[in-house]
């Protein structure tokens, strides 16, 4: 006999969750994103609106003059997804209960039961049944429905649950962050645990640097989900000084051409360039200057630059984070670089101290390698610890 288990939301998200978190993906940040935006859509029902074009904009960051008749990049990297679905589902995944497909032609993800055998009693001769007596049936009567209704109520709990998280802006930030890794607490501790306003400020740029701040954004805006109630959303031309003294800020982009945010960032060892990164004061063995132009190598990919700076806010009043790139790569890597646990794992390796202590304030130099426009390998290059430094006077208009 067969016997197909009922699946809900919750079960779908946590079989998700197993398969981005396995060792078939611990090594494409790629293949993970891409499945968890496809499931994402998949389960809210918005899947029929997937298309090919769809995915390279919000996945790939590919820009709008993006024509999948002439670039195969995600056609290629879905069909690798479904071979890495395999290969979970013959390893590690052999025994789940919920199998995670692909069909060809399509983008929806589907979610199926995995069939459990139940092996067969033969039928035997009424004199040979043996007698149930009445209060023994009913006790084990009893205990069935018991479990089914704890099964229940664990089910109805954990969807009313996910209503009031997604539904309430009363979610505490504070336990979502806890959730986190401790790289990930360490890291936007200091940024999140706090009644100051976050305002996300995206470079007013054009071309190649505007299309990675947008896909930055979505993929900060992601992480930032249920762990930080009052978020705002800006352009740095629209940004006034009074929100910089109120909110801590988080800028995404280059920052050449924002004269305001370019100002409020000066005086840091590590500037960004329309070429590259200034090393204003280069250690023993460091480059006076690192050169950010595009290199293509023999596999297919190219090798750009991010910066990465906190630093303190207005009159040293909050906190500023700095995600700074010219181009699409880099500007999304450097926000992977802080929002990915396995990432963050390795920039808080690179940042701690002999004693161990996490400086409150830096810069971080990262090499970013890509293919078609989407990081596929972080790599740390050099840091700088800051100190607090003296208030920073506002810009003048």
């Amino acid at each position: 006999m067969i016997i197909t288990m009922v699946l809900d939301l919750a079960t779908n998200q946590a079989q998700v969750q197993r398969i981005i978190q396995s060792k078939a993906f611990r090594t494409s940040e790629l293949h993970r994103n891409l499945l968890q935006y496809l499931s994402d859509k998949s389960l809210s029902g918005a899947a029929d609106g997937l298309k090919e074009y769809t995915v390279g904009l919000d996945v790939f960051a590919k820009p709008a003059s993006y024509d999948p008749r002439q670039e195969s990049v995600v056609r290629m990297h879905v069909a690798r997804l479904r071979q890495k679905l395999t290969e979970y589902y013959r390893t590690e995944g052999v025994d789940d209960p919920v199998i995670v497909d692909i069909p060809k032609g399509a983008f929806e993800v589907t979610f199926e039961s995995r069939e459990i055998a139940i092996e067969r009693f033969s039928v035997v001769a009424p004199e040979e049944v043996p007698r149930v007596e009445p209060k023994r049936r009913k006790e084990t009567i009893l205990i069935a429905l018991i479990l089914v209704a704890a099964l229940c109520a664990l089910i109805f709990g954990v969807q009313l649950w996910r209503m009031k998280t997604e539904g309430s802006d009363r979610v505490s930030a504070a336990a979502d962050l806890a959730a986190a890794t401790p790289e990930l607490q360490q890291l936007w501790g200091p940024i999140l645990n706090t009644d100051r306003p976050l305002m996300i400020c995206l470079a007013a740029s054009n071309g190649s640097a505007g299309a990675g701040t947008a896909s930055g954004a979505f993929v900060l805006g992601q992480f930032l989900a249920h762990r930080k109630n009052n978020v705002l959303l800006t352009d740095s031309d629209q940004l006034a000084m009074p929100e910089i003294l109120m909110d801590n800020v988080i800028f995404l982009g280059p920052v050449l051409g924002n004269r305001q945010i370019q100002a409020l960032s000066s005086g840091q060892p590590l500037v960004l360039e329309p070429d590259g990164i200034r090393n204003l004061s280069p250690r023993t063995g460091e480059p006076a200057f690192i050169a950010d132009h595009p290199i293509s190598s023999p596999k297919g990919t190219e090798q750009t630059l991010a910066l990465i700076s906190h630093v303190p806010g207005l009159y040293g009043n909050g906190d500023i984070l700095y995600l700074s790139a010219n181009q699409i790569s880099s500007t999304l890597g450097a926000v992977r670089a802080l929002t990915d646990p396995t990432l963050a794992r390795m920039v808080v390796s690179k940042l701690k101290s002999q004693n161990g202590a996490l400086p409150r304030f830096y810069q971080m130099v990262l090499r970013i390698e890509s293919m078609d426009s989407m990081p596929i390998e972080i790599s740390y290059i050099l840091h700088r610890e800051l100190s607090p430094r003296n208030p920073v006077p506002i810009p003048q208009r």
